[in-house]
């Protein structure tokens, strides 16, 4: 057996128990101590319908501190929990449900009415407000002992291209990682939580806790309200994807705000601009610091905020971080040198090992160790990763292969485009045309002679878009990043 990551969180809680560890969405302030017997108080609740060692907890809520308390108090019981992500729609909600045998569905009250939009579904259904109105008291709840490899959470893929996808994490793994992000965050941290907590945020939000830190919690990402939060609280700290970290740019009031105690602005989950990175190094300052990391491998790369200053680095997505190998391999598996393309694959100890009862795909993704992660880059001599895009979204065209993320950078570099996403989809003939999402800057608009002009001038021919769709901006997932499934529905 080994200990229970909860452990670490309380005692980090017990120390000045009564200084504001969290900032809720409505400005009221969480004290550690309070937090700690929120966690306590849910514990026992939970224990009182049945939770323990075994069962599994799901969640569906905004970010809240009650959303952080209940994961707490499921893992100190020794069970699973899974966090759904609130913009996913209800039918795949309603399969994650009962695919990973939920035995209670923890509901956020203000998310009551769309919890009633899931279908049928095995599930106790309670809220958080009839948790704690359960009478459960704060005593202190031992934390269950708990083995490496049991399961801390079940995570899902976005769900952009087909149906999400489970990942065991283990308790081992989870205390781990955060372990690991604690040792780079000061006591003074705040970070601003304007992305959801289902996703990397919660991992991070430990990690601030861990560390004597702050949170401020958000209920969703609003651009003109998270440029409100970091002057009205100080942050230091933010996460966010690239078409976030755009919108925040390109807000009309952004030089109304002191933003001068940001102190490091995290982005990636999806490919990002160096010439919008570039714009935003001028608006921010030297902040940024790009990570690169997926679902099943965890962390694999990091590009410093020292690093940033380096140009030509801006087109990376860092190098892999401490403790994690990273090979370029070819279709038939074999090692590529510097400079080729290939699949990204990674040796990490902090790396998922299976598929939720998906032994197929477990068995193409994690081979020998191995981490096979489905995108498409290259090592350079100096070691920094470049990354391409993923193997399934290359578009298949005549005269070779597309690669979005390569397109998505160069279409970033007109002055026309302030969003832009792109994306295959297959005609009448069962042929792969590129089609372009665009969100035009502000007092401008494109064509698609101008577009495939601007695009064949600098990737050639082969790039060249079949089709423009103008939108005002770019759909998202619940995790920020384009929604890829929506925009090929609405292309027809």
């Amino acid at each position: 057996m080994t200990g229970n990551y909860v452990a670490s969180i309380l005692a980090a809680l017990a120390v000045e128990p009564d200084t504001v560890v969290c900032v809720r969405p409505d400005g009221t302030e969480v004290r550690r101590g309070e937090l700690a017997a929120l966690v306590h108080r849910m514990a026992r609740g939970l224990a009182a319908h049945g939770v323990g060692p075994g069962s599994t907890v799901t969640t569906l809520s905004a970010n809240r501190v009650e959303m952080l308390a209940a994961r707490y108090a499921v893992s100190l019981l020794g069970a699973r929990v899974v966090n759904l992500y609130e913009g996913i729609a209800p039918s795949v909600q309603t399969a994650i449900v009962s695919d990973v045998d939920t035995d209670v569905l923890l509901v956020d009250p203000d998310l009551a009415v769309r919890a009633k939009e899931l279908g049928e579904h095995p599930a106790m259904e309670l809220t958080f407000d009839d948790l704690l109105a359960s009478g459960a008291d704060a005593t202190p709840v031992a934390p269950h002992p708990v083995g490496e490899e049991d399961v801390f959470c079940i995570r899902h893929t976005g769900g952009t291209t087909g149906h999400p996808k489970g990942i065991p994490w283990s308790f081992r793994t989870h205390a781990g990682i955060v372990e690991f992000m604690s040792t780079y965050i000061s006591p003074d941290t705040v970070q601003l939580v304007c992305t959801t907590l289902a996703h990397i945020a919660g991992q991070s939000a430990d990690a601030i806790i861990l560390a004597g830190g702050r949170l401020v919690l958000l209920s969703r990402f609003d651009a003109g309200k998270v440029l409100e939060a970091i002057e009205r609280y100080r942050a230091t700290d933010l996460i966010v994807l690239p078409p976030l970290l755009y919108a925040l740019m390109d807000h009309p009031a952004i030089d109304e705000h002191d933003l001068s105690s940001l102190r490091q602005i995290n982005y990636g989950g999806c490919p990002a601009s160096p010439e919008r990175i570039k714009t935003a190094m001028q608006r921010f300052g030297p902040v940024l610091a790009q990570a690169y990391g997926t679902n099943e491998a965890g962390g694999i790369a990091l590009l410093s905020p020292e690093e940033h200053q380096r140009p030509e680095l801006l087109e990376t997505a860092g190098r892999p971080l401490p403790g994690i190998e990273v090979a370029i391999r070819d279709e038939r598996d074999r090692d590529l040198p510097a400079g080729e393309r290939g699949e990204v694959c990674v040796k990490s100890a902090s790396s998922a090992t299976h598929y939720w009862r998906n032994p197929e795909l477990t068995a193409q993704v994690f081979r020998d160790g191995w981490v096979h992660t489905g995108d498409v880059g290259f090592l350079d001599e100096e070691g920094y990763l470049h990354l391409s895009g993923r193997i399934k979204d290359m578009i298949i065209v005549v005269g070779g292969h597309a690669y979005p993320g390569e397109l998505e950078e160069v279409l970033l570099g007109h002055p026309a485009v302030a969003q832009v996403a792109v994306y295959g989809v297959s005609d009448e003939d069962r042929m792969e045309r590129i089609h372009v999402a665009v969100s035009p800057a502000p007092g401008r608009t494109l064509t698609i002679e101008e577009v495939r002009e601007f695009v064949t001038e600098r990737l050639g021919a082969m790039y060249a878009p079949h089709a423009l769709h103008l939108v005002d901006e770019i759909p998202l997932t619940d995790v920020g990043k384009p929604d890829l499934k929506l925009l090929r529905a609405a292309a027809g």
